[in-house]
């Protein structure tokens, strides 16, 4: 085993620490595990968050809890809804996240998701 594998483990993301965001409006909290090329997040937006820029980073995202609408910044946009996932490699979408009523979501992502 080398230091880029990661051994099994269990999260206990109540023992993890939350860090704040500032949106546009609105806040986010980040729980935040980084590992060699892969970062895993459990992220809350409160209700009325508007992310502050337009993202072109690569993202699997999963919704946990409550809605959220990802805008594009050509126009197009779509809701996430609990159970819910998108996915997008680096580089290929301008994207922001806006929600009404607050939501949870897991975002991961890493190098995999880097333009081949």
């Amino acid at each position: 085993m080398n230091d880029k594998n990661i051994p099994f483990q269990t999260i206990d993301w109540s023992k993890i620490p939350k860090n704040e965001h500032k949106g546009e409006t609105g806040v986010a909290y980040w729980q935040t595990l980084q590992f060699d090329g892969l970062r895993i997040r459990i992220v809350e937006y409160s209700a009325g968050y508007v992310a502050d820029h337009w993202c072109q980073k690569g993202h699997i995202v999963h919704c946990l809890e409550g809605e959220v609408t990802n805008e594009q910044e050509e126009g197009i946009s779509s809701v996430l809804t609990s159970g819910m996932s998108y996915i997008v490699s680096d580089d290929l979408s301008s994207h922001r996240s806006v929600t009404k009523n607050g939501v949870k979501l897991m975002i991961i992502d890493g190098d995999f998701l880097q333009l081949k």
